[in-house]
């Protein structure tokens, strides 16, 4: 490995051996650590279900006594060498039952014909690509980058592993040039140097790979991330603390593409110490789009407000998105800061390894590179040193910036620029400013989360697994494919702006927001999902809410009569209608805002679901932001909705109902006549209209929608109450009286907004705590053992819903928002019940930290993971904060005679305080 240890004296890492000693005489004695799993190694058991408050098998296999600095307890914790048990595979057709094999056929044939067309004829990536799944790896954790500005995912063991620069497109793939180094010396002579990474790569060779997993381990609390790394025999413990400005109300530094790493280095040996850390980073990601060459690195050096920043400027010139990246680190009195300009990174890396070796720093030869070669990759490096007294610690930072400030979509069509352009400029030149302003102002980045979380983590009522999923699930609000953009004056349409008088005022002060129902489900603001995920940025950025709402609104009032052929049903029809409901503003891959819904499954514009979940979130948005300038403006925009909806109405009787096909969110699960999930959105929505049409003084609408909503309240009950709750639809079908988890969505958003009881109640309240019970009793308790959340269909005798591919699914989000109606309705323990499942099952059992997929089924392969709709969390923790908020509006509340069952001691016993202050 080049590392000049002779071979009788290298030393193997197993467990149980942190001591493993190091030769100290000659200029060349490095440990190495190579690290094969010791045989004694217990099994990695992750299949049953536990209800303990840690991180469990995840970190048996640690054998460290290191703690790490300041590592807070709470988050989702790993040892590095950790392997899971459970290994899903993407889901395919072998998952789905003969029976919806034939039910779906000319869908298949139909799909396949387009899947063609899409990638042979017209080289585009399809929005939704069901031949070439990405695989499922187990390796993801903390994104770094704000909000909209693209994201650079680094895995629990360190690796740089998912890209999202180019907007909304995501490469998987690890970059093994882009490592942290760190090399110790004692006594002028180098003792110690280790990539810091368990990998054992076929490329740079010379370096010592192989680290010893078993005493090392990552701590995530989204936005920041730990990685507690025990050195053997070194007497050194090194933590590595990741941060990126994920700021709550902040419109500023939130939107900035910066990760800061700062690592505190522990000398817990009676001798003093040099230790240097050496960050390294490939330009580019070594694939097609670096192959022409022309990539080009340069050092720099950045001096302002006393403060100093060296590093290197990686030239990254492809069109049609080019962008700069920047590795820097902050010098000062302690430190001393080196670089070394370019490396092949497909080469051995002896040059590199041995000029670090050598004296623990790099040669910082001034000037650029030469550009690289056709095929030729090019990498760069960045390294801090400093010395530790015996018992001391040492604090190195780095940060990583990337500036694409200009982009185009896939059409190239038009040019937008990003968010955090408004404050570091448009110029493509920023990289240095930015990495100058991350190593400034992390500390007061620091302050503001932990004034944000810590109401939450100090929260002696809540369980440990919540407040780690509560902020871990929000790495989707920036790994999502965001976009968050500049608006031009004039790119707003005059003939549709004028009718919002907050419209353009809001976009041009908060700018344009988008995120991907997935990273594989690659379609921004998918609107029936959204209604769900609505919760996380409506109570932490509220304003990029309204802005989205305005965008739907202005989407809805346009129409796009080009005729297209739907995948589902192979009808041709128009691909959005006025005063509907747009499913999507677009695909990244073409051109998002001026051509929407990129879907082409359904013909959303018959989906029953789409305009009612407008009017809903219109209404809740305004409950919890009070701003009636959005209100007024909003309201001509959901009468035009409520109008189109109204033909769904077939027999007056108040009430809708479904066209016999997959018309709402739920697309591949038949819904025939009136339904609990959309009569009970309809139900909501018209309660919704009479209570705006009131606040906008709108007498004869609020009287048309007051008798809507009795006729509707009363067939609902007549058709689908059974007594124990909502059937699952009105047709002839088995599955008719299906258990839903979702009956109650309806419900759940009136709660959210302020009504749904009392004067206001819509649903008879003993029903709809009955029907949570039983969901309860048969979705969650009856399925898997009550420990994988709630599946989306249980029939009556306590078997899944086999009739579709969704109906026998868990629905991740959907259970979040299940568990928040729980907890609305005072089955707090059933709802933390009911969550804990679906977190205890992805990130601790599947292994999918941070790509929470849509759905998982009991044991086949799982949809595309990175999903939008668990940020439904977050209603959870409204609904806490909401039933704080009545306690103490209320005082002591006597229980209600609804059967309320009798929660275990270790249950949550209230809500905690806001989490979210202005």
């Amino acid at each position: 490995m080049g590392t000049g240890v002779p071979a009788s004296e290298q030393t193997s890492c197993a467990k149980g051996d942190p001591q493993a000693s190091c030769p100290e005489n000659g200029t060349e004695a490095v440990q190495v650590t190579d690290c094969p799993i010791p045989e004694d190694s217990p099994p990695q058991h992750e299949q049953g279900y536990s209800s303990a408050e840690d991180s469990g098998q995840l970190m048996a296999s640690y054998e460290g006594k290191a703690k790490g600095y300041q590592v807070p307890p709470f988050g989702w914790r790993i040892c590095l060498a950790h392997e899971f048990a459970e290994k899903r595979k993407p889901f395919n057709a072998n998952d789905i039952s003969l029976s919806n094999l034939i039910k779906h056929l000319g869908m298949g044939l139909r799909y396949l014909q387009w899947w063609y067309r899409k990638t042979q004829v017209e080289k585009k990536k399809p929005f939704i690509d069901l031949i070439n799944s990405v695989p499922l790896r187990q390796i993801y954790g903390c994104p770094l980058g704000g909000i909209g500005g693209g994201t650079i995912t680094r895995g629990w063991r360190g690796q740089f592993c998912r890209w999202q620069l180019n907007p909304g497109m995501y490469q998987h793939q690890t970059v093994i040039a882009n490592q942290f180094t760190v090399c110790l010396r004692r006594r002028g002579q180098t003792v110690y140097q280790q990539v810091l990474s368990v990998e054992h790569p076929s490329v740079l060779r010379s370096w010592n790979w192989g680290l010893c997993g078993y005493f090392a381990f990552y701590h995530a609390l989204y936005p920041r991330a730990w990685t507690v790394y025990q050195l053997p025999g070194q007497n050194v413990t090194l933590t590595c603390r990741q941060i990126t400005p994920i700021l709550p109300h902040d419109y500023q530094d939130s939107s900035l593409p910066v990760g800061v790493f700062v690592w505190d280095v522990e000398n817990e040996g009676d001798e003093a110490l040099e230790v240097s850390i050496m960050f390294s980073m490939r330009n580019g990601l070594g694939g097609e789009d670096d192959a022409p060459g022309g990539l080009w690195n340069e050092p720099f050096c950045l001096e302002h407000d006393g403060e100093t920043v060296q590093g290197l400027l990686l030239h990254h010139p492809t069109p049609p998105n080019p962008y700069t990246m920047a590795v820097a680190a902050r010098l000062s009195a302690d430190t001393t800061v080196t670089h070394l300009t370019a490396f092949d990174p497909d080469s051995a890396g002896q040059q590199v390894w041995q000029d670090l070796l050598l004296d623990g720093q790099l040669d910082s030869l001034a000037g650029k590179s030469l550009p690289s070669q056709k095929g030729v990759g090019i990498a760069g490096a960045v390294c801090v040193s400093g010395k530790l007294p015996p018992r001391g610690r040492h604090r190195l930072e780095f940060s990583l910036a990337w500036d694409m400030p200009r982009i185009m979509f896939g059409a190239k069509g038009q040019v937008y620029y990003r968010r955090y352009t408004r404050f570091f400029g448009p110029d493509g030149d920023a990289a240095p400013a930015l990495s100058h302003y991350a190593l400034r102002h992390y500390a007061d980045w620091e302050e503001k989360i932990s004034a944000w979380q810590s109401p939450v983590l100090e929260d002696r009522s809540l369980p440990a697994w919540y407040k780690s999923a509560l902020f871990n699930e929000l790495y989707f609000l920036a790994d999502g494919g965001t976009v968050w953009l500049e608006v031009p004056e004039d790119s707003l349409p005059e003939e549709l702006v004028g009718s919002m008088g907050q419209l353009r005022p809001l976009l041009q002060e908060y700018g344009r927001f988008a995120y991907l129902e997935g990273q594989e489900y690659r379609m921004y603001n998918t609107y029936d999902v959204h209604f769900y995920a609505s919760f996380a940025l409506i109570m932490l950025w509220p304003k990029l809410e309204l802005s989205l709402q305005y965008d739907m609104a202005l989407a809805t009032l346009r129409e796009d009569l080009t005729q297209r052929r739907f995948l589902m049903s192979g009808v041709t029809a128009p691909v959005k209608r006025r005063n509907v409901i747009p499913h999507d503003v677009g695909d990244p891959d073409d051109e998002p805002w001026l051509r929407v819904n990129a879907y082409e499954i359904h013909d959303t514009g018959d989906w029953k679901d789409l305009n009612l979940k407008f009017v809903l979130q219109v209404y809740r948005d305004y409950y919890l932001t009070g701003d009636q300038c959005f209100l007024r403006d909003m309201w001509p925009v959901c009468l035009a909705v409520m109008e189109s909806e109204m033909k769904f109405d077939k027999d007056h009787d108040g009430l809708i109902e479904n066209g016999g096909y997959a018309d709402q969110t739920y697309d591949g699960w038949v819904t025939t006549g009136p339904s609990a999930y959309c009569g009970g959105l309809w139900l909501a929505a018209v309660a919704v209209m009479v209570q705006m049409a009131a606040l906008c003084g709108a007498q004869e609408a609020q009287n048309k929608f007051s008798s809507i909503l009795s006729r509707g309240q009363e067939a609902y009950d007549r058709l689908l109450w059974n007594g124990r709750y909502y059937n699952y639809d009105c047709s002839s079908q088995p599955q008719s009286c299906s258990i839903m988890s979702d009956q109650c969505a309806g419900q759940w958003f009136l709660r959210a907004s302020g009504l749904g009881e009392g004067d206001s109640e819509v649903f008879p309240t003993q029903q709809v705590v009955r029907a949570l019970q039983t969901i309860f009793e048969f979705n969650v308790q009856a399925f898997a053992g009550g420990a994988m959340g709630a599946v989306n269909g249980m029939q009556p005798r306590g078997v899944p819903d086999t009739s579709s591919v969704q109906s026998d699914e868990v629905w991740v989000g959907v259970v979040y928002g299940l568990a928040a109606t729980m907890i609305q309705e005072g089955l707090t323990w059933e709802g933390f019940r009911t969550a804990e499942g679906c977190y205890r099952t992805v990130w601790e059992r599947l292994g999918l930290a941070f790509q929470t997929p849509e759905a998982y089924c009991q044991r086949r392969g799982v949809p595309p993971p990175a999903y939008m709709r668990p940020l439904s969390i977050w209603a959870m923790q409204l609904a806490l904060q909401q039933q704080q908020q009545h306690k103490k509006a209320s005082g002591p509340i006597s229980k209600r005679g609804t059967g309320l069952c009798t929660r275990p001691k270790h249950g949550p016993k209230e809500a905690m305080a806001n989490p979210s202050p202005e």
